[in-house]
């Protein structure tokens, strides 16, 4: 298992890599959200030698402009990996299952040299999925023992932790190996 993070702008600029392999960095909310901290911390990832991802907080509606925004603000480099956000908004609303599954193949669509995954808490994964459709793999969320989440579903990452912030880990034997599937998008 590797171990990761993932930031936003609730993060420091000069988050610590000590022990990670890889990063996520919020990068767009909506149609109108960019992180302000997006390009320094992108900055920190890359100088750390870290793999890195970014991803959009999904909303309900407008999702092909979403996706367009997304693509449009997060950096465009081989290798860097491409995440949708499902999960509950700060309104109490979610985008639908449709919408979801729309989103990731709009954005693997503009972004055809990119894995673009899904990440979801467990709740979402088992009662609002319909399809099981994750894209390039899943990153479940799942507060419980580091690499193992309570699903049937082969996942990719594993939110398991955000204390003190969210820590991850990837069902991978090296960093080398995560960078090889990363790039063979």
């Amino acid at each position: 298992m590797l171990h990761g993070i993932d930031v936003s702008a609730y993060q420091s600029t000069a988050y610590d890599t000590d022990g990670s392999s890889f990063v996520f960095i919020k990068t767009t909310e909506g149609r109108s959200y960019v992180n302000p901290r997006l390009t320094a911390q992108t900055k920190t990832g890359r100088d750390a030698g870290l793999v890195v991802g970014f991803y959009h907080f999904l909303w309900p509606g407008n999702i092909t402009a979403q996706a367009e925004y997304f693509v449009s603000k997060a950096p465009e480099k081989a290798g860097d990996l491409l995440a949708v956000d499902w999960e509950t908004t700060g309104d109490g609303t979610h985008a639908s299952n449709a919408e979801k599954d729309t989103f990731i193949r709009k954005v693997k669509a503009l972004r055809p040299n990119n894995r673009v995954i899904l990440y979801c808490n467990r709740s979402f994964w088992l009662t609002l999925d319909k399809t099981s459709y994750a894209g390039d793999g899943l990153w479940i969320a799942d507060y419980t023992t580091a690499g193992k989440p309570r699903i049937k579903a082969d996942w990719v990452f594993h939110q398991y932790t955000s204390d003190p912030h969210d820590k991850d880990v990837a069902d991978f034997a090296s960093k080398a190996a995560l960078r090889t599937w990363a790039a063979d998008a």
